[in-house]
């Protein structure tokens, strides 16, 4: 049995002072002053009310004691109206799950349409979380396409981790279990520097010690790095916004050694702070091919950004081996 109240005037149970028009489905945004019930005074402890001295403002009315108990009846039903409505909103159907119940609460209790949230931008966000291929940086404000051979982490420790490829072996150094490839997203938070071909160049050796050298414990999984080289460096492209890359291949003391890569560029939301984007590829026959920086970086977009507004700024980052 639905207990959906009929369409009529009810308290508004986001701003009680008014009534607002209920639709018999939803609230509209039509709103009026209430008519406001004849104050009734009420007489001290131990007088009679039929001796109570009358309102300055309001003369006497016929009816007496029965005038005052109509009026509170009346009073009564207009709240107890307000709350079957307001109940029968935040309930909604007997079907609806959880969330269901949660927008319809939000839905009632907002004063005007400005305050809910753009369907579109809502829409593709959560299009975008949902599509098995992308990966969503909501802190940093950026999605990343998932290159085939790559997943989503799952049940990682590592802090800042966005993609990563299936599978562990175990460390050719000290005991441990090492993954061919992973990419990492984080907010610069250390300087104020806004310079990407800067951030890059200082950041590029510690994306290497941080992979290859030494691990959080100190360990050293690949036995430490032995030497390095630049392999490429430059502007790039990074969705709308021009960015900066450093390239190193690292030679290891255990196992085949691997590529890192250190991209910087600025957000598209919030403060617009500094993002980097460290990529740590094992070499050899094994690891991901160095190309999947390319497409990795060429895939960056702002978030709700489905029709890409990569290009057009930069250098394209040149070829992988």
């Amino acid at each position: 049995m639905s207990m959906t109240p009929p369409p009529g005037w009810y308290r508004d149970p986001s701003y009680p002072l008014v009534e607002r028009w209920w639709d018999g489905a939803a609230w509209t945004d039509h709103r009026r002053q209430p008519e406001q019930p004849v104050p009734i005074p009420v007489p001290p402890a131990g007088q009679d009310p039929q001796l109570a001295p009358q309102s300055a403002a309001e003369p006497r009315r016929s009816g007496g004691p029965k005038r005052a108990k109509a009026v509170a009846l009346a009073t009564a039903a207009v709240v107890l109206v307000a709350a079957i409505v307001t109940g029968a909103v935040v309930l909604g159907r007997d079907d609806d799950g959880g969330g269901a119940e949660a927008r319809t609460t939000t839905a009632a209790a907002s004063d005007s349409k400005d305050a809910s949230p753009s369907p579109s931008a809502s829409a593709s966000k959560s299009a975008q979380a949902d599509d098995p291929s992308t990966v969503v940086d909501d802190l940093n404000g950026i999605t990343l396409a998932l290159p085939d051979g790559w997943v989503r982490p799952e049940n990682v420790a590592e802090d800042d981790l966005v993609m990563i490829t299936p599978g562990t072996y175990d460390c050719p150094g000290d005991p441990g279990l090492c993954r061919r490839g992973r990419v990492f997203s984080r907010t610069v938070t250390s300087n104020d520097e806004k310079s990407p071909k800067a951030l890059a160049e200082n950041d590029i050796e510690d994306a290497a010690n941080d992979t290859y050298d030494r691990g959080v414990l100190d360990e050293r999984p690949y036995s430490g790095i032995k030497s390095h080289q630049v392999v490429k460096s430059g502007s790039v492209a990074v969705g709308s916004r021009a960015g900066y890359f450093v390239r190193w291949q690292v030679t290891t003391g255990a196992g085949p050694g691997g590529y890192v890569e250190s991209l910087a560029f600025a957000s598209t939301v919030g403060s617009q702070s500094m993002i980097l984007v460290r990529f740590a590829f094992d070499a050899g026959a094994d690891g991901p091919p160095v190309s999947d920086m390319d497409r990795i970086t060429k895939g960056i977009k702002p978030v709700g950004d489905e029709a890409g507004s990569s290009g057009g700024v930069g250098s394209s980052i040149g070829t992988g081996r």
